[in-house]
């Protein structure tokens, strides 16, 4: 089933999750995680994240964001890494 993602001024874009995993691996690796962290968080993410939209038709991106944060946080907090 194919999402749609509902972007801020109402454009709709097909749900690319390539761009979730690319995001949060620039995430990490700004924050100072090794590639390799780097790698096995962005794919927890975007797994949770395929979790977290499998029923839905459509997402707005800003609901994808706090979704994305919240799962970085936890995991970030399991790891012992610091979120500023």
């Amino acid at each position: 089933m194919d999402i749609h993602l509902v972007k801020r001024k109402g454009h709709i874009h097909p749900f690319d999750e390539k761009k979730v995993y690319a995001s949060c691996y620039a995430a990490c690796l700004s924050a100072n995680i090794k590639h390799t962290e780097a790698e096995k968080i962005a794919g927890k993410v975007t797994k949770d994240i395929k979790k977290w939209s499998k029923n839905k038709k459509q997402i707005t991106s800003d609901s994808l964001f706090r979704e994305i944060g919240k799962i970085m946080k936890i995991i970030f907090e399991r790891n012992g890494i610091l979120m500023i």
